[in-house]
């Protein structure tokens, strides 16, 4: 669930979100399991986590790669030396301009401040346009459970709190997965598919989180596994670099990329470990 700027605007909607916020909260409180997940990033403001802009990956797939154009290339020569610390906003067809920071209309983004222009309008995209919706979620949860008690967790922890740990049949995800430069019976698929049967159904939860953003397996099963731009299949892409890599993973893709490992017990080894210790995707051994 991904919460609509305009939601916030139609009379008594903060009560509704106050009363979710309760709902959800009392569940928890009560060990009851509900159907239904939320974005990586609301989970954090449950927890009170800051949001990163590698959050946005993830909710806003284009607007992420812009921002990573904007981060990697020279704004002269791209032609980006026109911004300025704002966001413009549509709200019932009115668009409206907010500042990112004080006087933010008057301050140029370079490439000495881009970074900071890209964290504050993820999280402008993230928190500040939906701010008056949080708040009354958290004032309804914190009800029932207060901030410090839920703040122990993790966002990965709090989705299987909330929705408790899901089946994952193993043979179904293998039956319906995409390979990259790595085929069925590569010897580093084989020992994939070995460790990941060997996997507690935690990990295997752990391991759907890392790959797809969410512990929600399909109704339908892994068929119908969905991504950014509807279904899309589980993928495996052979990475060459550094076998001293962790693996790392593209959830708007349901994309894992394995590094081409020399043993069965390193794979299994850092695979674990990315997905315990890496949530988000990314790491290095």
């Amino acid at each position: 669930a991904v919460v609509s700027t305009q939601s916030g605007h139609y009379g008594r909607d903060l009560e509704y979100f106050k009363f979710v916020g309760r709902v959800i909260a009392k569940a928890i409180y009560d060990n009851k399991h509900l159907d239904c997940y939320f974005s990586r990033s609301f989970y954090k403001h449950i927890l009170g986590q800051s949001i990163s802009f590698k959050d946005m990956e993830h909710e806003d797939y284009a607007f992420y790669k812009s921002m990573m154009f904007l981060l990697e290339h020279d704004l002269v020569e791209a032609g980006l030396d026109n911004l300025d610390f704002t966001m413009e906003i549509e709200e019932f067809g009115v668009t409206e301009t907010r500042e990112l920071k004080p006087n933010g209309h008057e301050i140029a983004v370079t490439n000495a401040n881009k970074k900071e222009y890209v964290k504050l309008i993820s999280q402008m995209k993230m928190t500040g346009s939906i701010r008056s919706q949080i708040k009354a979620f958290l004032d309804g949860f914190y009800d029932i459970i207060p901030k410090h008690l839920i703040s122990i967790f993790s966002d990965t922890e709090l989705e299987l709190l909330i929705s408790g740990l899901p089946t994952i049949d193993i043979e179904d995800l293998k039956a319906n997965t995409e390979y990259h430069k790595f085929s069925l019976t590569s010897l580093q698929i084989q020992w994939f598919w070995r460790a990941l049967r060997s996997f507690s159904q935690a990990e295997r939860a752990n391991f759907l989180q890392f790959v797809t953003g969410t512990s929600k397996v399909p109704l339908q099963g892994f068929s119908s596994l969905e991504g950014m731009n509807g279904v899309q299949k589980f993928q495996i892409h052979r990475d060459d670099r550094s076998t001293d890599r962790l693996p790392s993973a593209h959830t708007c893709f349901n994309q894992l990329d394995l590094p081409v490992y020399e043993t069965y017990d390193k794979l299994r080894k850092n695979l674990l470990l990315a997905i315990n210790e890496c949530p988000e995707g990314f790491g290095l051994a």
